[in-house]
């Protein structure tokens, strides 16, 4: 019997699109600004340190600003960059500048299995700060109530079978008590091989080999 449903995000309950050409390029814009003028905050002093460290020398302010530059545009998945992007976003969340894509569908059921007594959490490469916000200001207004759990890189990476069977075990239950809903087969796979149940969202239709996992198109075709 499924308990909780573990969603991913990206061109899962949010567009990619929404990611790669908002999110990303406006971190991008607003790094270095934001690091010259939040330099000495704490938060963001440790975050800088801890990417500085990861970048393996001893990289003056510019250099780093540079090499995390070239990370977003790699794409990497580096903890504290997604953290230190996630502060930037809040920012760009707080003026307004744009609002947390959610598809339309996706709430409606989100709502629904929460109504139902389903338990609902997050698993996503962004931070949990970013995961938040972007569920905190969206069109249909704040769904983080919706949620008792996020999880992010620091429990694991993605692919990884170990990250999902820690996952169920903070969450308290068997991994076959837990629907994970993904677009990438890869993550998918990695939750099956920990026992976890699976949905792959192919929302363009693409036709995509998604090999053993039941395959939706949006989450009115996902069955729980």
């Amino acid at each position: 019997m499924t308990k909780i449903i573990l969603t991913d995000i990206e061109g899962t309950t949010s567009s990619l699109s929404f990611v790669k050409d908002v999110l990303f390029p406006y971190a991008r814009e607003h790094l270095p600004e934001f690091v010259r003028g939040h330099r000495d905050d704490p938060e963001v002093k440790r975050l800088l340190a801890d990417a500085r460290a990861y970048a393996g020398g001893e990289l003056d302010e510019e250099a780093l600003i540079e090499r995390m530059i070239g990370w977003i545009d790699n794409d990497q998945k580096i903890t504290p960059l997604k953290a230190l992007q996630g502060l930037i976003w809040e920012d760009g969340y707080t003026r307004g500048d744009f609002q947390g894509h959610v598809y339309e569908d996706a709430v409606e059921h989100l709502r629904q299995w929460h109504q139902q007594g389903l338990r609902l959490a997050v698993y996503s490469s962004g931070s949990v700060h970013a995961q938040k916000l972007l569920f905190g200001h969206t069109a249909y207004g704040d769904l983080n109530p919706l949620f008792e759990a996020y999880f992010d890189t620091r429990i694991g990476g993605k692919r990884d079978t170990a990250s999902y069977k820690a996952i169920a075990k903070e969450l308290g239950v068997e991994p076959r008590e837990v629907l994970f809903l993904s677009d990438l087969r890869a993550e998918l796979d990695a939750a099956a091989e920990a026992g976890m149940k699976t949905t792959a969202l192919d929302r363009a239709g693409s036709g995509e080999d998604f090999g053993p996992h039941p395959v939706a198109t949006d989450f009115s075709g996902i069955r729980v």
